[in-house]
């Protein structure tokens, strides 16, 4: 029986290590085909920078490369980083998105750098107090709605004729569920990184939300890490990766992603074991049954409209089969050839 509830994944383009740009690039598109023949509703990727593990540092060019190979899928950002950027390039790049591929492009938003300090600075991004003003300048700019003193005023955005694909806003602690809904945006809420139940967030945004062109009702997104494998015990043993290379990450050692066994030999100091210790309650892991199972408890638990799947595995193979596995597990119908 189908799930009631969409499903979705984001990319974050990791970089294994034993494995060239190219080819970790290369692999970006074959998982957005792979996503789109099994039928996902849509594909994020979100925007990291000084991260030696992962390649999605401009999400707008994997969204075209992306966009260019389906047929049926969305590709969005999930999200672009607003403070890192000057609001008229965004209002740019995503119309530009939008004309080439109407449709099925998506503008997901967030208000983290998507770095440490030196990258922030590196990228001139601005302070997080003044992320509402980013937001208004970037829907101004789309709406055409500056007043007629306003320097900007006199700017036209290019290209002409389109305007911005649908707009969320991407929270983490329920924050900017309240302004999402008051704005008409849809909401993701990223449950594959924070420990702030989602229910609560969803809530907000519902109370809060105001219809729009895009979205005449409220829509919510369920952000999920999960590694699915036909055995729990090899879903368990493709997983060391991502526990073994977040710790070394959070802890200050920087580097491509391991393989299971190269992450074995390595001997984690007590504070990465007690990062593990303490994100491990968010990483979904197990066969398809008891993933199913886990993913729709979440799901009904928080409310949620969709769930977007995140899956961190050394092996490229075998994570676009974890997300083969997970789709027929939550009885997803695939896209079917004649699908635009």
């Amino acid at each position: 029986m189908p799930a009631p509830f969409a499903l979705s994944l984001q990319d974050l383009a990791p970089i294994a290590e034993g494995v060239s740009t190219q080819e970790a690039m290369a692999e970006t598109v074959l998982l957005a085909q792979k996503a789109d023949a099994l039928g996902y509703n849509r594909l994020w990727y979100a925007e990291h920078h000084g991260m030696p593990s992962i390649a999605s540092s401009v999400p707008e060019i994997l969204i075209g490369s992306a966009a260019a190979a389906t047929r049926g899928i969305r590709v969005g950002s999930g999200g672009v980083m607003l403070l890192n950027h000057a609001p008229l390039r965004i209002a740019e790049a995503y119309r530009t998105l939008e004309a080439l591929y109407p449709g099925r492009i998506d503008l997901g938003i967030g208000r983290a750098p998507g770095g440490d300090g030196y990258a922030m600075r590196a990228l001139r991004s601005g302070g997080g107090e003044d992320f509402s003003a980013y937001l208004a300048e970037l829907m101004a700019f789309d709406e055409d709605s500056f007043p007629p003193d306003h320097p900007f005023s006199r700017v036209p955005v290019s290209p002409g004729g389109v305007s911005l694909p649908p707009k969320w806003l991407l929270g983490s602690s329920g924050a900017s569920a309240s302004a999402a809904g008051q704005l008409g945006f849809g909401y993701a809420f990223a449950a594959h990184f924070s420990h702030t139940p989602a229910a609560p967030a969803f809530a907000a945004y519902r109370d809060a939300f105001r219809p729009s062109h895009d979205f005449p009702e409220p829509r919510t997104i369920l952000c999920l890490s999960v590694i699915c494998a036909p055995s729990a015990e090899e879903a368990k043993y493709l997983s060391i990766s991502q526990s073994v290379n977040w710790a070394r990450f959070v802890t200050g050692e920087q580097r491509q992603l391991t393989s299971p066994e190269k992450a074995l030999e390595h001997r984690l100091t007590p504070a990465q074991q007690q990062v593990i210790d303490q994100q491990s309650s968010l990483w979904m892991v197990g066969d398809p049954t008891q993933m199913a199972e886990a993913i729709a408890h979440k799901a009904h638990e928080a409310g949620a409209d969709e769930v977007m799947i995140t899956t961190t595995i050394h092996s490229y193979a075998l994570r676009r089969r974890s997300y083969q596995l997970l789709a027929e597990a939550l009885g997803i119908a695939p896209r079917a050839a004649t699908d635009q």
